[in-house]
């Protein structure tokens, strides 16, 4: 593929993003919102930091896209809140049936009981038996959500002292974990990183073939053995060879077989325990990929894997319109684990680092 042409998008922000923003303190990119939430988006946090800065020349174009697809995917979230607050806030008064019903929607769009009471307290704070404009409601939202996503906004740090940098990178079945596995790939190598990705989901002949075909493209190396192998077993040959051949980073896939919980716990404490055998340390990161559009059960797939694999951050995909995005403040609010990406589709470039008043805004604004 052309990394060239890459730079400024997926490259310049997930792995090495700089400030893109001008003297004025805007960027070029600075999306086209309405006023009271759009004010200078920060400089994007990189999802993957290697010690590179991204020119503001690169990223001029890319940052306006990026976030009309983050809004895009977050449509089915935000539209169904802006036409709530539509409906609702248009009464003369502000009263308590119109707040337990804004909270109602809030609670349904996932985004969890403490950020829904929260927002309604703040509503009817000095308003009630008051009017309130939707505008000032969307830009209450879209704080709030802020205030909560913002602690969890993460990198994932590739340390020059790890040769390799080892991640471990975990999920249910149908999450993207693969796709992921291979965009962080293709990332790294156009930084110029040694990199190398072991099939370690055996149970999946099209999830080694997947990871195959990512290393065609992107230079990766990919470690795989046949059907059925023992993951451990390619685990530890992956790193064994990571180690003695100096590779930057290791990205190791996973099975994610929740129907036989028991056994996939075990199969993963197998395989920490393995790279441990050669680094003490390793893996140096536990990253879970959810699938946006599973709402509710993502919450239930983040308690499993961080008691078990001990995740150190989230990736979450499939923001396309369908998703139920607002998941991740429940996840946030509740869990405070890092966030270090979000993909909205199948393209390298769809997946971006995590920006906690992107995301925020994207919610508050159909």
């Amino acid at each position: 593929m052309s990394q060239s042409g890459q730079k400024g998008g997926l490259f310049g922000r997930l792995l090495g993003g700089g400030d893109s923003k001008g003297a004025d303190g805007k960027g070029a990119g600075d999306v086209e919102v309405e006023a009271e939430a759009a004010d200078n988006f920060p400089a994007h946090a990189s999802a993957l930091d290697i010690a590179e800065t991204a020119d503001a020349s690169d990223t001029a174009g890319v940052e306006h896209g990026w976030f009309n697809r983050l809004k895009s995917g977050l449509t089915k979230t935000s539209s169904r809140i802006s036409d709530g607050i539509s409906g609702l806030f248009t009464q003369q008064k502000l009263d308590a049936s119109t707040l337990d019903e804004f909270e109602d929607l809030l609670l349904q769009a996932d985004l969890g009981v403490e950020t829904a009471t929260r927002i309604t307290e703040r509503i009817s704070k000095g308003r009630y038996d008051k009017g309130i404009p939707p505008q000032e409601v969307r830009k209450i939202l879209s704080e709030e959500v802020e205030r909560v996503l913002q602690p969890v906004a993460g990198r994932l740090l590739i340390e020059d002292g790890n040769k390799p940098h080892v991640i471990l990178m975990v999920g249910v079945n149908g999450t993207g974990k693969t796709t992921t596995i291979g965009k962080l790939a293709a990332q790294l190598v156009g930084k110029g990183k040694k990199v190398m990705v072991a099939a370690g989901d055996t149970f999946r002949a099209a999830a080694i073939d997947q990871l195959q075909v990512w290393g065609e493209r992107t230079g990766a190396t990919v470690v795989a053995g046949d059907v059925g192998a023992d993951a451990a077993g390619v685990a530890f040959d992956a790193l064994k060879q990571a180690t003695a051949e100096r590779y930057d980073a290791l990205l190791i896939d996973t099975a994610g077989r929740l129907q036989n919980k028991q056994a996939l716990m075990e199969e993963l404490e197998k395989v920490v325990r393995v790279l441990g055998k050669i680094c003490p340390s390793a893996p140096h990161d536990c990253v879970l990929v959810l699938d946006a559009t599973t709402g509710q059960n993502a919450m239930q797939q983040v308690e499993v894997f961080r008691e078990k694999a001990g995740v150190t951050g989230l990736v979450m995909t499939k923001l396309d319109g369908t998703a139920r995005g607002g998941i991740l403040v429940s996840i946030a609010a509740r869990h405070q684990i890092p966030v270090f990406a979000v993909g909205v589709g199948e393209g390298v470039d769809d997946l971006q680092a995590f920006d906690a008043r992107e995301f925020a805004v994207a919610i508050a604004e159909a």
